[in-house]
């Protein structure tokens, strides 16, 4: 068993390395006269494999375009590697799992974790979408203010969004920095302040976006309109933080009910070794796992569909 165990560490070292090769920083745009001199050192093997793998998939992913974990999500998540880079990860991390599960579960085991291997990337992507999402949410305040001392000091309003992307932090300073490239382009300003209340489901910058049109339209006080934007949009926030509170003890209670069926197997493996065995190598244990996920499938789908209250 010592050995089986050495034999996954192992691979699972070897796949970590492979795969911080293949995303290791790309060289730098700096032109070659303005750098300052270096000693080259020559490509290893494996770093040599890991470029030639990603520039396969690349080059795969460009005659043959995918949806999943394209370009787009990614960016919405703040991942700053490509879909090729994120592609070899997952493939990478498929095979890690599906060693260790053949050599220390099963052979099953292995499999699954393999097939698993895409929805717990996109389940990762998911969560740093959301998170960026949120933080967005949160700086929307101070996003309004910079926007307001930047109107009230005699600035244009792209202007004003231009050094919005200067103090603001991220992912604010990202979106923002994107408006002002997109209009530098010959893109509208509303349309670009849409895509980007779209692109972080946020229905508060839609009404700014709103807001600025109108002003637009029909003249004003800009400052003073989003001004009261912003208090309306802190009241909103403020009724949101309510309802997450009542809404805390039904999401700790789903969490609990999720992770609990692996917290259980865990301390049965530890306490009694071998006890639960038959589930990965008879055929019945199969049936009953592929159960037991059908079931809490169904029961998660359920216990979210409680929990999220729409505002």
């Amino acid at each position: 068993m010592t050995v089986l165990l050495m034999a996954g560490f192992t691979l699972l070292l070897g796949a970590i390395a492979l795969g911080l090769v293949a995303v290791r920083p790309r060289q730098s745009p700096v032109p070659l006269e303005r750098r300052r001199p270096t000693v080259d050192q020559p490509d290893s093997q494996l770093s040599r494999f890991a470029g030639a793998a990603g520039r396969a998939i690349d080059s795969y992913l460009r005659r043959n375009p995918k949806r999943f974990l394209n370009q787009n999500v990614l960016e919405t998540a703040g991942v700053k590697l490509n879909q090729a880079e994120v592609y070899l990860l997952v493939i990478l991390s498929g095979i890690t799992l599906l060693m260790l599960g053949w050599v220390l579960l099963a052979p099953v085991a292995g499999v699954l974790l393999l097939l698993l291997t895409p929805a717990a990337a996109h389940l990762v992507v998911s969560f740093l979408t959301g998170r960026r999402r949120r933080r967005f949410d949160a700086q929307l305040g101070d996003t309004l203010q910079l926007l307001t001392g930047g109107l009230r000091a005699g600035h244009s309003i792209l202007r004003a969004i231009d050094a919005a992307a200067t103090e603001a932090d991220s992912p604010t300073s990202e979106e923002m920095r994107r408006i002002v490239a997109e209009t530098s382009l010959g893109k509208d300003l509303l349309a670009s302040l849409i895509d980007t209340s779209h692109r972080m489901q946020n229905e508060d910058f839609a009404w700014i976006a709103q807001a600025i049109q109108i002003n637009r339209e029909v003249g004003g006080d800009l400052a003073e309109v989003l001004d009261q934007v912003g208090h309306t949009i802190r009241e909103r926030s403020e009724i949101k933080g309510q309802v997450k509170a009542l809404a805390a003890e039904g999401k700790f209670s789903a969490y609990i009910l999720g992770a609990m069926p692996f917290g259980i197997t865990l301390i049965l493996t530890v306490l009694s070794p071998g006890y639960v065995d038959p589930l990965f190598t008879e055929p019945l244990g199969w049936v009953m796992i592929a159960s037991a996920v059908v079931m809490m499938t169904i029961g998660g789908l359920w216990l979210r569909k409680i929990i999220d209250l729409k505002f």
